[in-house]
């Protein structure tokens, strides 16, 4: 069989693949990472494919659910592109280690599951999009930097919740939305309610480290982090979203959830959950 590629043919076709290659490059730098152009040239939908997002998130579109077709697979995809060392930093089990930590931490925030439910209590996350009957208005009036707006609430809203006025007011400033006047709409928008979840989890809030810092293994604790105990690892992540209320005592109920969550999702994953999983001994920030 006569070769398909003959010597001749080798000055005629090199611009033809210089052309292609140029253009292939072109069009990568245009698209957004889950197109699959990010670092190490993947994008969030090499890690999380739209059939794992759904094995993950088995009744998130039940009737039961509150938050029923809020959390499409697109929008956490387009939501993922506008971050994209989320997912994106480390080699491949870390990259994985740290999705499937941030999924098991919304799963926790918002489930619907329960001891006994149908394919187990792991698999209800992202059941609600905002917090039901909230006990308070989440205002913190002595923030002068982020001054609440007349008559509104910054309650738990979105994947992992956000709350307070001093996180609702950075979060917009850094997405594009006016977060101190218009908090609904992260419970109205699930692109940008995905979005204000992968700030929080990706943003450093001294004291605190971020939580991507902590799952990719770029935490650096402080010497007030080491008497404190604050030892990196998925434990740690829950000290940052809420350690004030579950860290610093043996059994708590939230942690256990959340970890029940991320040894799920490990598995899925094909990845190991890594060192100190709760935070039982740490003080919290």
């Amino acid at each position: 069989m006569p070769s398909l590629r003959s010597r001749n043919s080798w000055p005629l076709a090199l611009p033809s693949f210089l052309y292609l290659l140029a253009s292939s490059l072109l069009s990568c730098a245009a698209q957004p990472a889950e197109a699959g152009c990010g670092p190490h040239g993947h994008g969030i939908s090499s890690i999380v494919s739209e059939e794992l997002y759904d094995s993950i998130f088995l009744h998130k579109d039940d009737s039961a659910c509150p938050a029923k077709g809020f959390y499409p697979y697109a929008s956490f995809v387009r939501a993922a592109s506008r971050f994209p060392k989320f997912g994106g930093t480390g080699d491949l089990d870390t990259r994985k280690r740290e999705v499937a930590a941030f999924l098991a931490q919304i799963s926790h925030e918002t489930t619907g599951g329960w001891d006994t439910a149908p394919d187990g209590p792991y698999a209800w996350g992202l059941c609600f999009k905002e917090e039901i009957n909230p006990g308070s208005n989440y205002c913190d009036s002595t923030n002068k930097k982020w001054p609440c707006y007349p008559g509104k609430s910054y309650h738990g809203r979105g994947p992992i919740q956000l709350s307070w006025n001093y996180n609702y007011g950075p979060a917009g400033s850094a997405l594009g939305f006016d977060g101190l006047r218009n908090p609904e709409i992260v419970a109205n928008n699930s692109e940008i309610a995905f979005e204000t979840a992968m700030w929080f989890w990706m943003t450093k809030q001294k004291p605190k480290p971020s939580c991507h810092d902590v799952m990719v293994g770029r935490y650096r604790p402080t010497a007030a982090d080491v008497q404190a105990n604050r030892t990196g690892g998925f434990g740690l992540v829950t000290n940052i979203i809420n350690g004030g209320l579950e860290c610093g005592e043996p059994n708590d109920s939230g942690v256990a959830d959340r970890i029940g969550f991320y040894k799920r999702y490990a598995q899925l994953f094909n990845v190991d959950v890594g060192p100190n999983l709760d935070c039982a001994y740490q003080k919290p920030f």
